[in-house]
């Protein structure tokens, strides 16, 4: 593998390694997917996990330079979001 060579999450050639589990864990993931679809398993999540990582990091950025964001008026749009999902439209 090219290790001077820079790759986005899920891009780039394979690399096989070893992952310890606990055994439930593992059994979940099984059930899930089978036997044969664990690597791509941990594959997504991998990628799920470094885009929270990313995530989070652009909001304390973003709470560095403006503060943390108003509880209030994060609660609102988390309503709205939430209304918006479940099909219910605000004709106000």
């Amino acid at each position: 593998m090219d290790h001077d060579a820079d790759f986005v999450p899920g891009h780039g050639p394979t690399s096989g390694i070893s992952v310890t589990l606990t055994a439930g864990t593992l059994q979940a993931i099984r059930e899930r997917v089978g036997k044969r679809g664990v690597s791509a398993y941990l594959e997504r999540a991998a990628q799920r996990q470094i885009e929270r990582d990313n995530l989070d990091e652009l909001i304390a950025a973003f709470d560095q330079v403006y503060g943390p964001a108003d509880p209030a008026a994060v609660a609102d749009k988390r309503a709205r979001l939430v209304a918006g999902a479940s099909g219910v439209e605000d004709v106000a």
